[in-house]
């Protein structure tokens, strides 16, 4: 097996899914806590396994050993803690169970996430994995397990599982007073300065702080491999949350109610063994029956001066990122709001523009559907200019249905004004007066012939008169007209 450089583990409570047949209530509350986690087993037919769920860490947070891991990292590894053994404290020659399913869920809620859900996001989130005990390698350990889901009793919230995780490389996030969330980190890639600050952190055996007071931790990344999963009762004073790969907690034995046997500590510096040293509180509930017995006074006072400066130090952290937020945010809505009118304006202005281009358009299509209509109207009918304006008025504001019926309307009214009628008409009526200018000419020809004829008669008669000794060398005055006009060649009607 492959040796890492480092180590490190990351801790959390584990809940059970409880059987009706211990406690129905406590079964019920276990499928809301951790019913979207747990393996999908048939718990009835398979009474032999007690399937759990936990969160294994929290990404883009600082955990107890100053490591982090970020979004990219912990999506890298997710899967990959499936098929892993569940063991005890650590020791893999005793593995009672295993993980079967791993996913996302919300920092503070555990509302299951989606991995679309957390691949984009900087703020922490869980990674939640679900599995099984098999009861029947050590049965006590199962049922410590289902008992501690019961905030009614003494062993509650007393299993942990501690996670393992192997790596080889590893960055630096710089944070001041007591942020743990990355996102507001400072990352030291450089591998000289790493070097360089490396001594100082947590989980080498540093004070996990820089000479200016800024909190330095180590960010793994790059093959990073989970190792396996330790069952542990929840550490107390002292080592809580403390996992480094040189410390060691005892296994677990079997359910114990000396306050004595709750403390998980190692013989060197277990409190009743060393009354003399000062016990140091973390965390309240080190206060207990029993650690009251051997606590100082400062201690409690360092404790709650502690607490309340490191609060102080959090609310003005929190205050001062808070104002920041809050004036970026007023800005940004300032800037938004501007850029809001501005666009306000500019459509406003193209729907007035759009208005009227419209309007343009619907009044310029109805004055080309006018004129389409009148030119139609010219063309079938022959029209006064009075008659012309009536019909203008009419149709000018009609529809396309009623138009319709309007033409079919006028097809009778005006049937004698269709343009074909009235061409029939008119070439009719012409051609009757060019029937009577004929004949009036005719009549007119014969007039003129008869005078011309009468006219040449008696100009002959005064020609008689002429002496027979002379001879006319050519012909006459009437002989030329009487030639011409010879009534033989005139059909008279």
């Amino acid at each position: 097996m492959k040796e890492f450089k480092y180590k490190t583990s990351f801790s959390s409570i584990v809940k059970p899914l409880v059987s009706e047949e211990k406690d129905k209530y406590l079964a019920i509350a276990s499928l809301v806590d951790i019913g979207d986690f747990i393996p999908d087993i048939d718990t009835e037919s398979n009474v032999d396994l007690l399937p759990i769920a936990f969160n294994a860490f929290v990404a883009n947070r600082v955990n107890k050993n100053g490591d982090v891991i970020d979004t990219e990292t912990a999506l890298d590894i997710y899967q990959n803690f499936i098929n892993k053994p569940i063991n005890i404290e650590h020791n893999r020659s005793r593995v009672i169970g295993t993980i079967l399913t791993a996913g996302f869920s919300e920092f503070g809620t555990d509302k299951p996430l989606t991995e679309d859900q957390v691949k984009d996001i900087k703020r922490p989130f869980n990674v939640t994995l679900g599995g099984v005990v098999w009861k029947v390698v050590n049965t006590e350990l199962a049922e410590l397990i289902e008992s501690s889901s019961d905030p009614e009793d003494e062993n509650y919230n007393k299993i942990s599982a501690s996670w393992e995780l192997g790596f080889s490389e590893y960055k630096l996030a710089v944070l001041i007073g007591n942020n743990k969330n990355l996102e507001d980190a400072q990352i030291i890639e450089d591998s000289d300065i790493i070097e360089e600050l490396s001594e100082n952190l947590q989980g080498l055996g540093g004070s996990g702080a820089l000479e200016d007071g800024r909190k330095v931790y180590r960010q793994v990344f790059n093959n990073v491999i989970p190792l396996g999963i330790g069952l542990t009762e929840t550490p107390a004073a002292e080592v809580e949350g403390i996992c480094t790969p040189r410390s060691k907690t005892p296994e677990i034995k079997k359910i114990v109610k000396s306050s004595e046997n709750n403390i998980s500590q190692t013989p060197n510096n277990n409190v009743k063994n060393n009354t003399s040293k000062a016990m140091k509180i973390t965390k309240l509930e080190d206060i207990t029956e029993e650690s009251v017995k051997v606590l100082e006074a400062s201690a409690v006072s360092d404790f709650i001066q502690e607490q309340l400066k490191t609060a102080s130090e959090q609310f003005s952290t929190e205050k001062k990122r808070f104002d920041t937020e809050l004036t970026k945010a007023n800005e940004k809505h300032e800037v938004l709001e501007k850029e809001h009118a501005e666009v306000r304006e500019s459509l406003d202005r193209v729907q007035t523009v759009l208005h009227t281009l419209e309007a343009e358009k619907a009044a310029k299509e109805s004055e080309e559907q006018f004129t389409q209509r009148m030119s139609l109207m010219d063309e079938e009918f022959v029209l006064e200019d009075e008659e012309r304006e009536l019909i203008a008025a009419d149709i000018k504001d009609m529809g396309d249905e009623d138009f319709s019926s309007y033409q079919d309307k006028l097809n009778v009214l005006m049937k004698t004004k269709r343009r074909e009628v009235v061409e029939a008409m008119e070439e009719q009526k012409k051609a009757e007066e060019e029937a009577v200018a004929a004949q009036e000419s005719q009549e007119a020809v014969e007039v003129s012939a008869k005078d011309v004829v009468e006219e040449a008669i008696e100009n002959s008669e005064l020609e008689a008169e002429i002496p027979n000794a002379m001879e006319a060398a050519e012909p006459t005055i009437f002989e030329k007209y009487k030639s011409a006009f010879d009534l033989d060649q005139f059909e008279l009607k």
